[in-house]
C-alpha cells in the first residue's frame, strides 16, 4: 500500500507545484481582505499579516523552493556519482585523494556554509553550494563502495575480457546495477536541499517579499500565529509533508534496490555465461 501511496502523493505534490499558481483563488502577492482573518468561506485558511489569502500563497509557494531544491540535489548527486565511479573503479592514490576531498567537505557545517554563501551570492546559488558541499561527498562514498563490490561481479569481468573500454563498462554494466541506490541517494540529497532552502527562508536570506514561498510565510506570519494559526501551520505542514514524502520515496527506492539486486545479478551472470 505504501509503495502505491508514496508515488501518488509525490505526483499530487508535483501537480500542485506546477499548477498551484493557476489554482489559487486570489493573487498570492496582493491584498485580498483584512489582516489576520480566521478561516471563513471567502478565505479557506484565512489571511496573513498583509491581508493576503493564505490558501493562495500555499498553493503558489512551493514552486520556486522545490525547483531550486531539485537543481541543487541533481548537482550534488551528479558530482558525487562521477567522483564515486572514479574512486571506486580506479583505487590507489586517485581514490584516496577524492576520498580526502570528500572528508574535508564533510567537515564543513552545511548550514553555516549556506549562510555565508547567501550573504555574498544569490540565495539559489547558496542552496546549490551548500547541498553540493554537504551532499556530494556522501554520494561519492556510497557510489564508491557500491562500485568496489560490483567490480568483482562475473558480468563485469566478462565485459572486461571482451575488451570493452572502461567508460563503456561503467556506463553499461556498473551504473545500471546501482540505479536504485542512486535514486534513493538522490532523494536524500533533495531532502537536505529542501531543509537548506527552508532554513534560509526562515532566517530572511531566502526568497524576498512579496513572493509566495512556504519558508518566507513562516517568517512573515510568526507574530500573528495566535490570531490566525493557519498562516503558519499551513506552510509548515506543506514543508513537512513534502520532505517526509521524498524521504519515504528514497527509502522505498533503496528497499527495491536491495530486493532486486540478487535477481539482477543472477540474470546478468546467466546472460554472460
Amino acid at each position: 500500500m505504501i509503495r502505491l501511496l508514496v508515488p501518488l502523493s509525490l505526483a499530487a505534490v508535483a501537480a500542485l507545484v506546477l499548477g498551484g499558481g493557476w489554482l489559487a483563488p486570489y493573487d498570492p502577492t496582493s491584498t485580498a481582505g483584512a489582516s489576520w482573518q480566521p478561516p471563513n468561506p471567502a478565505h479557506l485558511l484565512g489571511t496573513d499579516a498583509l491581508g493576503r489569502d493564505v490558501w493562495s500563497r500555499v498553493l503558489a509557494g512551493g514552486g520556486r523552493l522545490l525547483t531550486v531544491s531539485v537543481a541543487a540535489a541533481l548537482c550534488a548527486s551528479a558530482l558525487g556519482i562521477a567522483g564515486g565511479l572514479v574512486a571506486g573503479w580506479s583505487g590507489g592514490p586517485l581514490a584516496r585523494l577524492l576520498t580526502a576531498c570528500a572528508d574535508f567537505l564533510l567537515a564543513l557545517p552545511s548550514l553555516l556554509l549556506a549562510l555565508v554563501a547567501a550573504i555574498a551570492l544569490p540565495w539559489q546559488t547558496a542552496v546549490v553550494v551548500a547541498t553540493v558541499c554537504g551532499g556530494a561527498p556522501l554520494t561519492l562514498r556510497v557510489v564508491r563502495d557500491a562500485v568496489r563490490t560490483i567490480r568483482t561481479s562475473g558480468y563485469v569481468e566478462a565485459a572486461l575480457l571482451r575488451g570493452e573500454h572502461t567508460a563503456s563498462v561503467l556506463l553499461r554494466e556498473v551504473f545500471p546495477a546501482m540505479r536504485g541506490l542512486v535514486s534513493a541517494d538522490l532523494g536524500l540529497r533533495l531532502v537536505v536541499a529542501i531543509q537548506v532552502c527552508a532554513a534560509l527562508g526562515v532566517l530572511g536570506l531566502g526568497a524576498t517579499p512579496p513572493a509566495p514561498d512556504w519558508a518566507l510565510m513562516l517568517r512573515e506570519n510568526m507574530t500573528g500565529a495566535a490570531t490566525n494559526p493557519w498562516a503558519v501551520a499551513a506552510p509548515a505542514i506543506a514543508l513537512g509533508a513534502t520532505t517526509v514524502l521524498f524521504a519515504l520515496a528514497a527509502q522505498l527506492s533503496f528497499r527495491e534496490h536491495e530486493d532486486r539486486r540478487p535477481r539482477r545479478k543472477a540474470q546478468k551472470e546467466a546472460n554472460h555465461a
